[in-house]
């Protein structure tokens, strides 16, 4: 049976995605990668076999400048933006997508939670489906509060009423996903609860890689539903051209703010001058491919700024991760015992901000209270409290003992009821 992957079109989707698509495949299945044109590149540096949809309506330089209008952004306005371009992918995929798995003789699917009402396409062709969650997963349950915000996990009654607050807020948000889902599933006669709004998930299986230790005490959610941990093996990825020669050997800060949220030079000027202020470290700043270095101000002296950085490389020789509090850099993170400043703009990463001050492996600071006295004040207090650098290795060792890509694998073969293969030592 052949396995297509469904990747959301940013690196922070793509990188776990096709981790978890290559490692199905080195244990001999067949499997294959559908995106847009513009993420060949990922894909192949994956060596996964890759299939092309959308390419009318997607034409290559499309995603670059969609991204660059979202980089600008922050808050409600950067999450709005961001749902109605999941709402014109979704309208786009549910053109083309059930030709293209037809074409690549597809038995089953695996698909990114932040497409979830993509699952009408596997339910109307009778497709057996499985979600992943590469982000945060979304909790409508109102146990715990819905990641777009930064509220720290209560249980009083006033909490979980603001949390259903949250929820209905961001039910109201998302509606243009929903409209174009309900619209596809009228047009190929899909009998779907709407009143539940995990009536897309896969039954099957829903898997995060989020691990297990990371999120909040007491979670509720569904019984398919598993924690794996992160889907990062070090490999399949395009290089970066990094000038290794320019590291001093002083203690690392290492700074991003992802791909989504790359384009406020404020923010990095900010942090560039909160850590001019600490003698004795040397900054990475990895800044994206829209901003022009020479109008970040207050740069050290022994800065590097780059626009792509290898950042698992780096993470393994420092002390600090400034980050937007994206998932995977989060997650990046703790895989090497790495503490965090965080500096959440939107999306899921006032979630992630809440988990990483909930666990104490970090702290964060609101991008509305970002100051550079402030992340100074913030930086000094998760260098010099050893508690988060502990914390943080803790969580290193839970994650290696979980070992996430190889869990998911074995639940995708269960989901699909594929006889488990050894792995093939050749394929990487």
């Amino acid at each position: 049976m052949k396995i297509a992957f469904l990747g959301v079109r940013v690196p922070g989707h793509l990188n776990p995605m096709t981790a978890l698509a290559r490692k199905l495949k080195a244990r001999g299945h067949d499997v294959v990668f559908l995106s847009i044109l513009d993420t060949e590149p990922s894909v192949r540096a994956a060596q996964l076999p890759y299939v092309p949809f959308c390419e009318k309506d997607f034409p290559i330089g499309s995603l670059g400048k969609s991204l660059a209008q979202l980089s600008k952004l922050q808050g409600q306005a950067a999450l709005e933006f961001a749902i109605q371009l999941v709402a014109a992918n979704l309208e786009s995929a549910f053109r083309n997508l059930p030709q293209a798995l037809r074409e690549a003789n597809v038995g089953a699917l695996v698909l990114d939670e932040a497409d979830r009402g993509l699952a009408a396409v596997p339910m109307h062709l009778g497709m057996p489906y499985v979600h992943v969650s590469n982000a945060l997963p979304l909790d409508f349950s109102g146990n715990t509060p819905i990641c777009t915000f930064d509220w720290q996990h209560e249980t009083t009654t006033e909490a979980l009423a603001r949390n259903k607050e949250g929820v209905r807020a961001f039910l109201q948000a998302y509606e243009p996903i929903t409209s174009v889902t309900r619209a596809y599933a009228k047009q190929v006669g899909l009998d779907i609860d709407w009143s539940d709004p995990h009536a897309t998930i896969s039954k099957l299986a829903w898997l995060t890689q989020m691990p297990k230790e990371f999120d909040f005490e007491n979670a509720q959610w569904p019984r398919q539903f598993h924690y794996t941990g992160p889907f990062h093996d070090g490999r399949g990825r395009i290089e970066s051209d990094f000038p290794w020669d320019r590291l001093t050997g002083e203690p690392l800060i290492y700074a991003s703010m992802g791909t989504l949220q790359n384009g406020l030079e404020s923010v990095f000027s900010t942090i560039a001058e909160a850590v001019g202020t600490r003698p004795g470290m040397q900054l990475v700043l990895s800044i994206g491919p829209a901003l022009d270095p020479a109008k970040i101000s207050s740069l050290p002296g022994n800065c590097i700024v780059v626009k792509n950085a290898p950042q698992m490389e780096l993470l393994k020789g420092a002390a600090l991760c400034i980050t937007h509090a994206g998932l995977n850099t989060a997650l990046e993170s703790l895989t090497q015992g790495v503490p965090m400043a965080a500096i959440p703009v939107s999306i899921d990463q006032p979630g992630v901000a809440a988990r990483i001050a909930h666990t104490r492996t970090g702290a964060y600071v609101s991008l509305q209270e970002l100051t550079a006295a402030r992340l100074s004040t913030l930086i000094g207090e998760v260098l010099s409290n050893p508690e988060y650098r502990q914390n943080a290795q803790k969580m290193r060792a839970a994650i290696a003992k979980t070992n996430g890509l190889e869990k998911a694998a074995d639940l995708l073969e269960q989901a699909f009821n594929l006889s488990p293969r050894r792995e093939l030592s050749s394929v990487n």
